[in-house]
């Protein structure tokens, strides 16, 4: 009888199990006088100690009590009678739970939105990425809530978030065997300004290369009404951090007491007093560090009362 494997049908596609549950195939096959079966893994003779086979005069087993990642690759079985062949080929996953996204980074903040975008994890749990989960929490409680799942894409907007609120975000990524462990979070938070400027803050870490001044939020044309305080606000990203200064009219303003100028977290603001239809004019904000300088303008206007 010449030999003939008989391949069960769930075993002509790719085999999937996951990481620690228990592999045991049984595969059928015909052959006399009795038939020889030999096994390799990926090209390579099986390691017994590792994978047990056991082979009867009609079917061989394989068994795996608890599988591992290691375990996945394709399996050729062959049968010989006498000069005659058959031979068979088992594509065997292992699967486990991914890793966390590579990096999340929020790219835009603007009203009540922010824009996140993230890269894949390095590792897939050796299955296709379906989904990831994405979580926000306020910065003052750090409690995490669910606002997207089975999200396929690797960027979103996550809207009607609360004005004066700043919030950290986090990622999680699934496969078939479910979410990864750990979250993969940002970096820096976000801001919803109350005025509805909007500001995300940088945030440096040891590894982050220097970097010359860059406006992230310009200067806006602005009217002011006289006698009541006017303020110009952007905002300036640079490592080290830039030293600002301010000009009206192309001329530096230095220890003038109608101006204020301060600096948060990357927020230059310069608020002028009362000012009278004679502070009209351009205004200039101006950063510089030893990598170089940058500057944004706007015009005031100053009108009368009335």
């Amino acid at each position: 009888e010449p030999p003939k494997i008989r391949l069960p049908r769930h075993l002509k596609q790719t085999y999937t199990r996951r990481v620690g549950e228990t592999v045991n195939l049984v595969i059928p096959f015909q052959g006399k006088p009795r038939a020889k079966v030999s096994w390799e893994k990926n090209g390579s003779p099986i390691d017994k100690n590792d994978i047990n086979i056991r082979n009867t005069e009609s079917d061989t087993i394989i068994f795996i009590r608890k599988a591992e990642r290691g375990h996945s690759g394709e399996y050729d079985m062959k049968v010989e009678v006498e000069n005659l062949v058959d031979k068979a080929t088992i594509d065997i996953q292992i699967v486990d739970r991914p890793g966390p996204p590579e990096v999340v980074t929020i790219e835009d903040v603007w009203g009540e939105n922010v824009n996140l975008s993230w890269k894949p994890p390095k590792d897939d749990g050796n299955a296709a990425i379906t989904g990831y989960t994405i979580q926000k929490a306020d910065k003052k409680s750090m409690e995490w809530f669910t606002v997207i799942e089975h999200y396929h894409r690797t960027s979103a907007t996550i809207n009607e978030l609360v004005i004066g609120n700043e919030y950290y975000f986090r990622v999680f990524a699934e496969n078939m065997c479910g979410l990864s462990e750990d979250a993969t979070m940002t970096k820096e938070s976000a801001l919803i300004a109350k005025d509805g400027k909007v500001y995300k803050y940088p945030v440096y870490d040891d590894f982050d290369f220097s970097e010359r001044p860059l406006f992230t939020q310009p200067l806006v044309n602005t009217f002011a009404v006289a006698g009541y305080n006017a303020t110009l606000n952007c905002s300036v990203r640079g490592n080290p951090k830039p030293k600002i200064t301010w000009m009206k009219n192309k001329v530096l303003i230095m220890n003038d007491p109608r101006y204020r100028m301060f600096s948060n977290q990357g927020v230059c603001t310069l608020e002028i007093r009362k000012p009278s239809p004679y502070d009209g004019g351009t205004y200039t904000c101006r950063a510089v560090n030893e990598l170089g300088e940058a500057e944004v303008d706007c015009k005031l206007e100053v009108r009368g009362k009335g």
